[in-house]
């Protein structure tokens, strides 16, 4: 058996305009982001993998996305490490904090902003299924779960093009009919 390491990049889901007095850093998810973050929440309880730790932007936006994942996993949720520096971090900053992962951890959630989030998975994912790439290639919607496997090693050694594309779940993927 191959082990592998597994990340998942959740882009949060759609945004509150209305209150033009939020600060950017403040504002909820409207009512479309709120169905969308339950539906990716019970995808990724019912499909996995598990994370073993979520890396999350402090942003209200991306703590109300994660907050139904977190719920459905029950009492078998993972430690949580809200984070300053991924609010509207970089594809960049973003990798050097994956980078800093301790090495027992196997699957880390990673919830965030565009368009870091976005050109991570773009660099990472050097292989897939021809349908995830493109669809990666084309727009990494609101509330979307890229899912990336990586070879077993040290976190530090994660690089450009060494991911697998294993899976792209967009929330109207999810929410049809």
């Amino acid at each position: 058996m191959t082990l592998v390491k597994t990340i998942l990049l959740l882009r949060h889901a759609k945004s509150a305009w209305s209150d033009t007095a939020l600060s950017d850093h403040d504002r909820p998810l409207n009512r479309r982001g709120e169905r969308a973050a339950k539906a990716i929440g019970d995808h990724l309880a019912h499909h996995g993998p598990r994370p073993d730790l979520v890396l999350c932007s402090t942003a209200m936006r991306a703590r109300q996305t994660l907050a139904p994942v977190i719920k459905r996993l029950g009492t078998r949720a993972p430690p949580i490490a809200l984070e300053d520096t991924l609010y509207l971090a970089s594809e960049g900053n973003l990798l050097e904090r994956l980078q800093a992962v301790d090495d027992d951890v196997a699957t880390v959630l990673l919830v965030g902003h565009n368009d870091g989030i976005w050109r991570l998975a773009e660099t990472l994912a050097g292989r897939g299924s021809p349908a995830h790439l493109a669809a990666l290639q084309e727009k990494y919607p609101t509330g979307t779960l890229a899912t990336l496997e990586l070879p077993d090693g040290p976190w530090c050694d994660l690089a450009a093009g060494s991911g697998d594309l294993v899976a792209f779940v967009r929330p109207r993927d999810l929410m049809r009919g």
